[in-house]
């Protein structure tokens, strides 16, 4: 299995909407998610911390440079 080396939740500015997104980057291989893409509960239900980064990444006072997760 490929080790998780990054995890980026942000916020993607959509014509209509905005769209929050987790870009995944393992060594081998990176996975992009959205919430409205089929098993983004999942993602939500297993990540560490997610509660937290999802709050700052929908506040409205988002910071312009995303909400990232420490590096290991």
């Amino acid at each position: 299995m490929d080790e998780i080396q990054k995890v980026t939740f942000f916020k993607r500015d959509e014509l209509t909407t905005d769209l929050i997104c987790c870009d995944i980057e393992g060594r081998e291989r990176g996975w992009f998610f959205h919430e409205e893409a089929e098993g983004w509960g999942n993602l939500l239900r297993h990540a560490s911390d997610v509660g937290t980064i999802y709050e700052a990444v929908t506040h409205p006072t988002m910071r312009l440079d995303g909400v990232k997760s420490p590096d290991k």
